[in-house]
């Protein structure tokens, strides 16, 4: 009998992770209905970060009331298991919270995000893990240390705020790119989040005068560290207040699961996301995968591939699209078109016998 592990990403705004996960199952099980599978559902800091985490750990999911990017309450989830919390930033910030004609990263705030963080803290917390992914801000993080001093001081200032000094934090992301400059949070992510040229510029000095003014304060700076420029500043925050550690999301989560025991025996790896290219290969969730799964091959499918030679050449057995060449985008982003097409490209890749051991 086989064993097949499926660990796929989630598909942005189509499928998440355990919808496609299951979409891969049955496309073995139409092949090999003997096969043992596990699914294990994944994220590297964005969307299903909570899920994918209380899948493997348990815990009780928490609700709290907080402020969207736009300062409008709304209901965001957090997971909390024993003294441990798993924060996912976009359930506060993230850009789905926003219609497009909303999205303007001059005024969205991250000031959710830190509500969030003082609910945990107040619950309890000590270890905190944030999923640093899909966020609508660029703001630096001004508006979660904002929310965090109006939470546990009265009309004082950051020296004040004494509930955090036993707390640690690790943030998850596979952003490398520092504060400020040219590779910096608003030049490289601002003009997805609806910033201007002019925006840009604007967002880009803000940022570097409240790393000056943090870092004259603190005697320090973390601005140009790896990850501060993830989230649209919120890493730098975290990593420049917090004294927070940055991980591959991935990774934390691979180690969190013991990915590496799980997978020893494995026949083959089924991983996947929306849309791969040359860019995978800079730390996303599909590597993670890859490097993880020791002698297994890994199958890695997506709705969109380019580069495939060098997702080939990078260690990956088999990359396959899962669309026809000729379906709209449209048509592709349908749940049930997208599961069917997973499903069909997964029993596809086993009929065809690409490992003699499947």
């Amino acid at each position: 009998m086989s064993k097949i592990i499926v660990a796929i990403d989630s598909f942005k705004g189509c499928l998440t992770s355990r919808e496609a996960n299951q979409a891969a199952a049955e496309g073995i099980r139409s092949i090999n209905p003997d096969a043992e599978i596990m699914q294990v559902p994944v994220s590297d800091g964005g969307e299903g970060f909570v899920e994918a985490f209380y899948s493997a750990i348990g815990g009780d999911i928490q609700e709290h009331t907080v402020n969207d990017p736009l300062m409008r309450p709304v209901v965001a989830h957090y997971l909390l298991r024993d003294t441990t919390a798993v924060i996912e930033i976009a359930q506060a910030s993230g850009l789905p919270l926003l219609k497009k004609e909303e999205r303007n990263p001059l005024v969205a705030t991250s000031y959710g995000t830190g509500e969030l963080v003082a609910d945990a803290v107040r619950k309890g917390a000590e270890h905190i893990i944030v999923g640093l992914g899909g966020s609508a801000t660029s703001d630096a993080g001004i508006g979660m240390v904002s929310a965090l001093v109006d939470a546990f001081t009265k009309n004082g200032t950051w020296d004040d705020v004494k509930a955090l000094k036993n707390v640690h934090f690790t943030i998850a992301s596979d952003v490398k790119n520092p504060l400020c400059g040219e590779n910096g949070a608003a030049h490289v992510f601002g003009p997805q989040k609806g910033a201007s040229p002019d925006d840009v510029i604007t967002l880009d000095n803000r940022a570097r005068a409240f790393a000056e003014a943090s870092a004259k304060h603190f005697g320090y700076d973390r601005s140009k560290m790896k990850g501060a420029g993830a989230a649209g500043g919120l890493g730098y925050a975290f990593l420049q207040y917090m004294g927070a550690d940055c991980k591959s999301g991935i990774q934390l989560l691979l180690e969190t699961i013991h990915f590496d025991e799980m997978v020893k025996d494995a026949d083959l790896v089924i991983t996947g996301e929306g849309s791969t290219d040359r860019q995978t290969l800079m730390g996303k969730l599909p590597v993670g995968i890859l490097e993880q799964s020791i002698d297994a091959p890994v199958c890695l499918i997506a709705g969109r591939i380019s580069d495939r030679e060098q997702l080939l050449q990078a260690g990956f057995a088999y990359v396959e699209c899962i669309n026809p060449a000729d379906i709209t985008l449209e048509e592709a982003m349908r749940k049930e078109v997208a599961m069917r097409n997973i499903s069909d490209t997964v029993g596809r890749v086993l009929r065809n016998g690409v490992e003699n051991r499947i």
